[in-house]
């Protein structure tokens, strides 16, 4: 459920192999959400559990939004004793920022600091000479 949603629902992930999602969730600090008889959300964290974390994946099915899920999930998140006492602790979003402001989170006082490698395209499976994917 998790690699389906992030790869074909997400303007994040879209695309990520599952044996990448595999390795980044074995080495993450990872949350799930389930109801009755199945998980409905999920949020991962890429920490050194000392002095900085990065939040990401995070998501809540759509047809169990509305519930208060979300702001479950950050509770138990920015509540975990790995995660306490960190310097830095940061993320990325482009539509969600209420969410994250009700536990602290908030724009850097200077973005100027901020410098990042970013390869959108990462995912993007290769065309072959003539144009068609290879498979």
């Amino acid at each position: 459920m998790i690699h389906r949603y992030l790869s074909r629902e997400t303007y994040w992930a879209a695309g990520i192999p599952r044996d990448t999602l595999l390795k980044a969730v074995a080495a993450s600090v990872c949350f799930g959400v389930y109801g009755a008889d199945r998980q409905v959300g999920f949020a991962r964290v890429v920490t050194d559990r000392a002095t900085f974390a990065y939040l990401c994946d995070v998501f809540i099915l759509p047809e169990y939004r509305g519930r208060g899920l979300s702001k479950w999930l950050m509770e138990c998140v920015v509540a975990h004793p790995d995660l306490q006492g960190l310097r830095r602790f940061v993320l990325v979003t482009r539509d969600a920022h209420a969410l994250y402001a009700k536990f602290g989170f908030e724009p850097p006082a200077d973005p100027a600091g901020y410098m990042h490698v970013h390869k959108p395209d990462v995912y993007r499976v290769p065309m072959n000479p003539g144009g068609t994917s290879p498979d």
